[in-house]
């Protein structure tokens, strides 16, 4: 790796400059390492678990272990939340019989005149379960938040019942289409450190890993593969799958997991290392999550690492000068990996965001589909802002401009994806 000469002079700075695209190759989903050819379904699930072991041990660090115990209680209750039409659970999710150590509080809504098991969308959030509805009864966290001066979570209730925020929450609209929908806020999970933290105690290479991180152990810097935060993210929306499980009225073999930005990234983490999601629905996840690195357009390896040390292990880093030449995967593998189930990635139409590097990932990745027999990604030119003609019935890709966040746009781009089955 030496040998190779770096792409640009100074590869920490963002490349913006199409023509400035360094040529690459893209590794064959269905193509085993040693060069053997993927011939069955079979086949398929062993080259899945080739493709999460890479990475594992060269980006998003090991998979942590299923928690050796789940105690799930059932905190509070109310029937006829939401102008009467929805159930309004909240949940404490502790990882110890006696209730110590790191707790996730989960808020469930479902719908109430539901004759069957509903389907589930399950997400991690930024600030707080309060602030998607204007309910007092709502938990706020007792959560660690990155917002200086004091690293409290707001208090305002049901801001993203705003539709003009950046992010909006349509519970009613959810709700009547038959979904019920868990969320928990990843602060409690992993607290997620500014790169410029000025408080010692709160900085990534040791904050981070607090939290759910003290459930496996101390770390052994000595390795390269440490589990890091977009893999806690995405174990904690595993575990709250294990949740929806434990709840009759939810159907939760038709999980659909999403979130936004990094924790879009989680959630693809998440599909693609568990088979109990039934549909996938990142929303502008960007470079580390469905963009293609060796592009390297806007976000890139080096930015990454130096911005986000807590969310890649220590190997990713030996990419960051010149990704085109020295990656020896790309994230359209991480993208594949989630076949043969539903995936629908939400690009963000900003070049630091790269939508057309997770356009081509979707494209490279498409042949997995096709092969298990399911509909790949249309065949269509890279679509513009809200086309939808890149959305198949099993895979898709669409764009958008506005803001950052979820928007109500994305939302019902998602149940239409997720419902063409139903």
């Amino acid at each position: 790796m030496n040998d190779v000469p770096d792409v640009r002079p100074n590869y920490f700075e963002p490349n913006y400059d199409p023509a400035k695209i360094a040529p690459y190759t893209l590794e064959d989903p269905l193509t085993f390492l040693d060069g053997r050819k993927v011939k069955t379904p079979a086949d398929w699930q062993s080259r899945r678990r080739e493709i999460l072991d890479i990475f594992a041990k060269e980006m998003y660090g090991k998979e942590p272990p299923a928690p050796e115990c789940l105690v799930t209680e059932l905190a509070e209750e109310k029937i006829g939340a939401l102008a009467g039409f929805a159930v309004r659970s909240q949940y404490k999710m502790y990882f110890k019989e006696d209730k110590s150590g790191p707790c996730i509080d989960w808020l469930v809504l479902r719908p109430r005149y539901a004759k069957k098991p509903v389907p589930v969308i399950l997400f991690l959030n930024y600030k707080g379960g309060h602030e998607l509805i204007p309910d007092e009864e709502v938990f706020i966290p007792d959560a660690w938040c990155k917002t200086p001066p004091d690293h409290k979570l707001p208090r305002e209730r049901g801001v993203q019942c705003d539709p003009n925020g950046a992010t909006t929450f349509p519970a009613g609209i959810l709700l009547a289409a038959g979904y019920a929908v868990m969320t928990a806020c990843y602060c409690q999970v992993s607290p997620d450190p500014v790169s410029d933290e000025k408080e010692e105690r709160f900085k990534q290479e040791n904050f981070a890993w607090t939290g759910v991180f003290d459930l496996w152990g101390p770390r052994d810097e000595s390795r390269t593969d440490n589990t890091t935060s977009l893999g806690a993210w995405a174990w904690a929306l595993s575990r709250g799958l294990d949740l929806a499980e434990r709840i009759p009225e939810i159907d939760a073999a038709r999980a659909v997991v999403t979130g936004c930005s990094r924790l879009g990234k989680a959630a693809l983490i998440a599909a693609a290392r568990d088979e109990r999601f039934s549909a996938a629905v990142p929303v502008q996840c960007g470079g580390g999550g469905a963009t293609l690195a060796k592009r390297d357009f806007g976000e890139n390896v080096a930015t990454e690492v130096k911005m986000f040390r807590h969310w890649y292990c220590k190997a990713y880093g030996k990419y960051q000068r010149n990704p085109a030449q020295l990656l020896t995967f790309d994230q359209h593998l991480l993208v594949s990996a989630v076949a043969p189930r539903k995936l629908l990635i939400a690009g963000f139409d900003k070049p630091w965001f790269d939508a057309e590097g997770e356009y081509l990932a979707c494209k490279a990745a498409s042949c997995v589909w096709e092969f298990l027999g399911k509909g790949g990604m249309p065949r269509v030119p890279y679509p513009g802002d809200f086309d939808t003609s890149a959305i198949g019935s099993d895979l898709g890709f669409y764009r958008r401009s506005e803001e950052h966040g979820i928007a109500d746009f994305d939302w019902l781009r998602l149940l239409e994806f997720v419902r063409q089955d139903r």
